[in-house]
C-alpha cells in the first residue's frame, strides 16, 4: 500500500510541476492544489497506514492504535493550503482584471513592448538632462479645508 502511494505522489508531484511551469495562471492555481495533496499523501503515508484500526481505542494496546498525528497534521495542511489558494485565486482575479490577460507573457508592464529585456552590465550610461522648469508648487490645504 505504501509503494502505491507513493507512486501517486510522484504522478501528483510531476503534474503539479508541469503546471507550474507553464505560462497561464489558471494552471499554476492547479499546481498549487496538486502541490497541498501530494504534501497531504506524504504526510499520511508517513503515519503508518494500518488497516481499519482506529485512532482511538477504549483498551490499553497501544501496539494496534493508529497514529493521530499525521491526521491532525493533514487537517491542518488542508486549512492552509486552501487559505493560500484562496489568496492566490483573489491575486490572479485583480490581476485579470486589471491587465486583461492571464498569461504571463502579456503582463511584462515594466518592459517596453517591442524591446528586449536589458541584460544587466550592457547597459550605456546616459548623461543627466537638465532638468525643464518647475512645476508651481500646489497651495497646501488646512484641517478645515480652507488653501493657505
Amino acid at each position: 500500500m505504501e509503494a502505491l502511494i507513493a507512486i501517486a505522489v510522484g504522478v501528483l508531484l510531476a503534474s503539479a510541476t508541469y503546471l507550474l511551469l507553464s505560462r497561464n495562471l489558471l494552471r499554476l492555481i492547479l499546481g498549487l492544489v496538486l502541490i497541498g495533496n501530494a504534501a497531504n499523501l506524504t504526510i499520511f503515508a508517513g503515519g503508518r497506514l494500518v488497516g481499519s484500526t482506529p485512532p482511538l481505542l477504549g483498551g490499553s494496546d497501544a501496539g494496534v492504535m493508529a497514529n493521530a498525528l499525521p491526521q491532525a497534521l493533514i487537517l491542518t495542511a488542508i486549512v492552509i493550503s486552501f487559505a493560500l489558494i484562496a489568496f492566490t485565486m483573489g491575486l490572479i482575479y485583480r490581476a485579470q482584471a486589471t491587465l486583461e490577460t492571464v498569461d504571463t507573457d502579456g503582463m511584462r508592464l515594466a518592459e517596453p513592448p517591442n524591446e528586449p529585456p536589458a541584460v544587466p552590465g550592457t547597459e550605456i550610461a546616459e548623461p543627466a538632462a537638465a532638468p525643464a522648469s518647475r512645476p508651481a508648487p500646489r497651495p497646501r490645504r488646512t484641517a478645515a479645508g480652507a488653501a493657505e
